[in-house]
Parts: C-alpha cells; sequence; structure tokens
C-alpha cells in the first residue's frame, strides 16, 4: 500500500498536465456532491459503535476487550473523532488515548497529541496534561505554535499563570532541542528562495533529508502563504523514496490549503484523499469550516459539509445547525442554507425545530417564500408541527412582500390545524398592513384579536401609535394610547411615549405632551425634557415652563441642569426678561446655585419676597 501511495503522488507531482487536469476539474466534481459519495464503502470501522460503547460503559478491562473486538487497529480518523466526541469527559479521553497508544501498530502523531493536550487543559486537569506534553516530547512528536498559542491562551485565561509561564519555557526549550528545527529552516529558505524547479528538488536529496509526517507537517504550516509551493513540496515529498504520505499529512494539507487563495489546490488534495480512501478527520473539519466561514467562503464550506455527511465521520447536529445559522442570516445564502439541510435530511436524521425556525425566520426576512414554504413542509416530513412561532415567520413573510390577503388567510388556516395565532402573531399582521399604509385594516384586526380574547400588550399599541403617526393622525394616536392604557392597564414602552412626545409638539399639542410626560413620570421612565425645553422657550409662556417644571417634579425636584438648560433656551430666544420670570418661580437652591447666577451675570440670587 505504502508502494502505491508512492507512485501515485510521484506522477501527481512529474505530470504536470494531469495535475493542471486534477485542479482544474476539481472544483466542478465538487459541485456535484454526488462525485464525492463514499457510500460503497464499508462502514467497518464503526467510528460511531465506538463513541457509543465509550458512552455507555465505565472503563474497564472488560471495555477494553470489546474494543479490541471492534477495532483491533484503531486509526487517525477513528482517534480523533472519539477523542473529539469525548471531549466533556477528560477522564474517558484519557482512558481512550492511552489504550490507542498501546496498541501494536497504531500510528501516533503530533496531532493526536495536540487533541489530547486541549482536550485536558480545557477541564483543567493539568497533571496529566504535564505528564501527557512530555510523553509527547519523549517519543519525538513535536507541540506546533497554533496548538501553544490556543493552550497558553486558556491558561491565561484561567489565571494559571505559573503554568502559563511553565508552557513557555516548555515550548522554548523544545525548539531549541529539537534537532530538526534547523533542518526546517533551511528546507524552507530554499523553496522560498527561488521558483521549484529539478535543481531545487537535487538541492534537497543533497540534504539527505530525514523525512517524518512531523518534518513533512512543520514545512507545510511555514509555507502556508504559499499555497502553490506547498503543493509543490507535498507532492515532491510523497514522491521520495522511504516515505509514503499518511492521512496525518494529508490533513495537515488540507489545513494549509484551506483558504481563498489558494481553494483550488484545497480541493485537489481533498479530491487525491478520495482517491487513497483517506478522510479528513473531525478536528481538521472543524478547524477548515471555521476558517472558510470566517473568510465568508459559504459556497467552500457547504461543499466540504456536503463532502463529509458523504463519508464516515459525519458533522454532528451543533455542527449543522451552526453552519445553518452562519447561512441563512444571508439573502444570497438562502439556497445554501437548503443545500445543508437537504444533505442533513437525507441521512435519516431530523433537526431540533428550533433550528427550523431559525432558518424559516431568515428565509422569510429576505422574502423568499417559496422555500419558506418548502421549509414548512421539511418540518412536517420530520415530525415537527409548525406553531404560532412557526407561522409569525411566514406571516412576516408574506407581509413583507405585500402579500396583506395571504397573511390574513393564514391565520385562519393556523387555527382549522389547531393552532391559535398569539398576540405576536396578531402583531405582525397589524404591522404589515401599517407598513402598507393601511391603517384601517390594521385596526379592524385589532378589533378581530379583541373577539378572540387576546390580551394588549405594549408592541401592539406601538403599532398602532405608530400606524396613526404615519398617516400625520398625531391627535387619534394620542387619544388610542389614552384609551388602550386606561381601558386594557397597558404600560406602553418609553420609546412609544417619547415618539408620540415629538409628534404631538411638532403638531403644537403641548398639553397633550405634558399629559404624556406626566404619565412618563407616575411609571417611573426617565425625564424626557429636552424636545420640552427647545419648545417652550420659543412658543411657550412662563405658565408652560412652570407646568413642565412641576410635571418633572413628581417625587422631587428635578435635576439643577434642567433649569438652567430651560432658563439658558430663554436667554437664546432672546426672552430675558421672561427667563427672570421663571427664575422667581424657582425653589431657593435652584436662585442660589452658583451656576444659575453666573448665567443671570451676578453673583447674587434674585430677592424674591414669600
Amino acid at each position: 500500500m505504502a508502494w502505491s501511495k508512492a507512485i501515485f503522488t510521484s506522477l501527481l507531482a512529474r505530470a504536470p498536465s494531469a495535475r493542471k487536469l486534477l485542479n482544474g476539474s476539481a472544483r466542478s466534481l465538487l459541485d456535484s456532491p454526488s462525485a464525492f459519495a463514499i457510500g460503497k464503502r464499508p462502514l467497518s470501522t464503526n467510528a460511531s459503535s465506538v463513541l457509543e460503547l465509550m458512552l455507555s460503559n465505565s472503563w474497564s478491562a472488560e471495555l477494553e476487550t470489546e474494543l479490541d473486538n471492534l477495532i483491533p487497529l484503531p486509526n487517525h480518523e477513528i482517534a480523533i473523532y472519539v477523542l473529539k466526541k469525548l471531549n466533556d469527559d477528560p477522564e474517558k479521553a484519557s482512558e481512550f488515548f492511552s489504550w490507542m497508544c498501546r496498541k501494536d501498530g497504531f500510528k501516533q502523531s503530533s496531532a493526536l497529541y495536540s487533541l489530547m493536550l486541549r482536550v485536558l487543559v480545557t477541564k483543567g486537569r493539568l497533571q496529566e496534561f504535564w505528564v501527557t506534553l512530555r510523553r509527547m516530547k519523549d517519543r519525538g512528536f513535536f507541540l506546533d505554535e497554533e496548538t501553544y498559542m490556543t493552550i497558553l491562551g486558556i491558561l491565561k485565561k484561567e489565571k494559571r499563570n505559573q503554568d502559563a509561564m511553565a508552557l513557555t519555557h516548555f515550548y522554548s526549550r523544545m525548539i531549541q532541542e529539537n534537532a530538526q528545527d534547523t533542518m526546517v529552516k533551511q528546507v524552507i529558505a530554499a523553496i522560498l528562495e527561488k521558483e521549484w524547479t529539478s535543481e531545487v528538488e537535487r538541492g534537497f536529496q543533497e540534504m539527505k533529508l530525514e523525512l517524518s509526517d512531523n518534518f513533512v507537517i512543520r514545512v507545510l504550516k511555514e509555507l502556508r502563504n504559499h499555497p502553490l509551493k506547498v503543493l509543490k513540496f507535498f507532492h515532491w515529498v510523497g514522491s521520495c523514496s522511504g516515505f509514503a504520505h499518511s492521512t496525518v499529512t494529508y490533513n495537515a494539507a488540507a489545513r494549509v490549503l484551506a483558504r481563498d487563495d489558494s481553494i483550488e489546490e484545497f480541493w485537489s488534495i481533498i479530491e487525491e484523499m478520495k482517491g487513497l480512501n483517506y478522510d479528513l478527520d473531525a478536528d481538521t473539519y472543524t478547524k477548515i469550516m471555521r476558517q472558510f466561514q470566517k473568510s465568508n467562503m459559504m459556497h467552500d464550506a457547504v461543499k466540504l459539509y456536503e463532502f463529509m455527511m458523504d463519508g464516515l465521520y459525519q458533522p454532528s447536529v451543533q455542527e449543522c445547525s451552526l453552519l445553518l445559522r452562519s447561512l441563512a442570516g444571508k439573502a444570497a445564502d438562502t439556497e445554501l442554507a437548503f443545500r445543508v439541510l437537504r444533505k442533513f435530511e437525507s441521512t435519516g436524521q431530523s433537526l431540533p425545530k428550533v433550528i427550523y425556525d431559525g432558518v424559516l425566520r431568515c428565509i422569510t426576512a429576505v422574502g423568499k417564500l417559496d422555500l419558506a414554504e418548502d421549509m414548512m413542509e421539511s418540518m412536517r416530513n420530520s415530525g415537527h408541527t409548525p406553531d404560532n412561532v412557526t407561522y409569525s415567520q411566514f406571516v412576516f413573510g408574506l407581509c413583507k412582500v405585500g402579500r396583506l390577503d395571504e397573511a390574513c388567510n393564514l391565520l385562519e388556516k393556523m387555527e382549522e390545524e389547531g393552532c391559535t395565532p398569539d398576540i405576536k402573531t396578531w402583531t405582525i399582521l397589524m404591522q404589515g398592513h401599517c407598513d402598507a399604509n393601511d391603517v384601517d385594516k390594521a385596526f379592524l384586526i385589532f378589533a378581530k384579536m379583541l373577539e378572540k380574547n387576546v390580551d394588549v400588550d405594549a408592541d401592539v399599541l406601538d403599532v398602532l401609535v405608530n400606524g396613526f403617526i404615519s398617516q400625520d393622525k398625531v391627535e387619534g394616536a394620542y387619544k388610542l394610547l389614552t384609551e388602550i392604557v386606561h381601558k386594557f392597564h397597558v404600560q406602553p414602552w418609553q420609546a412609544t411615549y417619547k415618539h408620540l412626545i415629538n409628534k404631538l409638539l411638532a403638531a403644537r399639542k403641548l398639553e397633550e405632551a405634558m399629559d404624556l410626560l406626566r404619565e412618563m413620570k407616575r411609571k417611573n421612565y426617565p425625564p424626557f425634557s429636552e424636545p420640552f425645553v427647545e419648545y417652550i422657550s420659543k412658543f411657550g409662556t412662563v405658565n408652560d415652563a412652570a407646568e413642565f417644571l412641576k410635571a418633572l417634579s413628581f417625587k422631587e425636584y428635578p435635576a439643577v441642569q434642567t433649569f438652567f438648560n430651560i432658563l439658558q433656551y430663554f436667554f437664546k430666544e432672546g426672552r430675558n426678561s421672561e427667563a427672570k420670570d421663571i427664575l422667581y418661580q424657582c425653589p431657593p437652591h435652584i436662585r442660589g446655585h452658583p451656576k444659575i447666577n453666573e448665567l443671570f451675570g451676578s453673583t447674587k440670587s434674585p430677592k424674591v419676597a414669600y
């Protein structure tokens, strides 16, 4: 098998035309998910069976015997898959890791040790962490910079300063003591110095490199900003006598190439892995998927998900949910979200209803109602019954695209199916009509809602008030708010009060605005003085100012700044004598305040007889 792998990679390295053809076809192959179907591959590895066995049993000699029978020789992918799934149970993860390392013929790797170290340090198992780290070094494996920085960050976050310092010393010493470090630097320098030629290859042969998985992985990581050279080096190494790429080195190459500027090379590596019956391990998949989403490479993220779902180590429900959330929030990616959903459902599994609702919300928000209908059908097929949350999303979508009659009919359909519309569904329907400038119909819907004995809340009130305001019916909005508050004992939102007050003042309705200000104070909302100060200083009287200050004095006097502001605004409007009249009506502690006296140009407060 090693010989056949070497021949395969050698042919790729030495046949530019074949390599070009492979790279050019990789993306088109991935566009057809069935091209990567691995349905003919036997599930003899039983990764899920191993995990189930581990989760349902305590570690014992009997469990080891069962594991021996189930997987006589575990491979790298199974090891990574099970360890990641045991992330929350470090004791079992450690036992499983030790059992694998004791198996004759099992190929240990830096990637495997790195994952085990992350599991241990995340759960605070520091004694086992240090034992595992030293064993890793003793067996010739190298702690890479990414793992080192991740673990160091965890230790610092948990304020494990001594352990963080010890890890830094350990890592520095490991680099200094590593005999291959100098050779790695020489190889990198030779590759970056000039274009890849047969001369470069001869130079490497003269170096008499001691090739190993560890060595290759380190070179690949150092070349990550030069993707074409990564592929050249990778294929050249594979053609070398005495060395054959493994699933570990292929996974490392995939991680390095999973970038926007090397995406064609990435997919060519994936195609090679498929041909060799290698899998992306679960840890590599997680990291690449995170990188794709961070770089907004969502098309590639979906293809990678489809590829993994056709393999032995399928992503979890949680990973599917995270991908769907990333996709569904963008109008351009809703079709991709459906591809992910369809691929997941093809396995016979069912997503939680909350995920369907989340995707439906995003789809309806961008007006793709045909997809929304398909989504509701998928929900039903998965055994989930649409409820108020589901229907509310659909009502919102119908209103958004102006299909108001259909939205109204949907409420009737809900009731026919035994799902009584709740306040949120009614509110969305009223909002849709108000947005369409059909406030009269919104009010009829409100009346119908009352007939159904649905309690009014602040959201409904806000929608109706804003609907009236949008038609310049400010006084009607005021009367509506007053009546609903009195009749249904609703407490309006602070924002509703403030918006209506601004509109009332703009319409010269000071008395009504003052009435709302008093209501706000009674309901313990913060004082809303700014629009009143400006309005009264321009259009109001001294008595208006006094009433305003009195309205703010529900439990105690307003702040000095409030008095100062209204007096200052009167001065700005040239109403100096009226400002003095207002001052005469202020309480003594205001008249004598230095800031007020400074405003009036005197250090003495005016004398006022009482």
